[in-house]
């Protein structure tokens, strides 16, 4: 089983190290879609004290085109998580499936609206109360990611703590 968390154009640094920590817990392949609105140069990522940057499987993409030029809608299991979205994110079925695409947008704009628009029947969205905007982007992800996971019976993952064995 693969899991891929895309980002696509992030802009807070907090939020994609708190992304990329999830990835790292969880064994989640980490996409950034460019442009950032961040520096993840070595340098900057040691002084932010992203002790688990590199225990991250990370994939750069160009821009968003790029990424869906190499990894395509139509071709893989993709979702698109919107609060505009059309299904709600628990409801596809995760557990058939070997390889999952998890697509998240900028924290100011969300994900382009003519990429909503053409498939729309991939879009997902975490329910909440109508009159506010967002979540937080990390726990969005977080939210989604553990969903997939939990359907998957969390393959790959500790579930019962080792911390009191002998």
């Amino acid at each position: 089983m693969k899991i891929h968390v895309v980002m696509v154009e992030p802009e807070i640094p907090q939020n994609t190290g708190n992304i990329a920590r999830t990835c790292a817990a969880t064994g989640a392949k980490l996409h950034l879609v460019h442009p950032l609105g961040f520096d993840i140069s070595e340098k900057a990522v040691k002084r932010a004290g992203l002790d688990y940057w590199d225990k991250v499987e990370i994939e750069e993409h160009t821009n968003i085109n790029s990424f869906l030029e190499k990894y395509k809608p139509e071709e893989n299991n993709m979702f698109f998580v919107t609060t505009k979205g059309k299904h709600v994110y628990s409801e596809p079925d995760y557990a058939s499936k070997e390889e999952i695409f998890l697509l998240f947008g900028k924290e100011t704009k969300g994900l382009p609206e003519e990429l909503l628009k053409k498939y729309i029947d991939k879009t997902i969205r975490i329910p909440m109360r109508p009159t506010l905007r967002s979540l937080n982007l990390s726990n969005a992800v977080n939210i989604v990611l553990y969903d997939v996971y939990r359907q998957k019976n969390f393959e790959g993952l500790e579930e019962i703590s080792s911390y009191f064995e002998d």
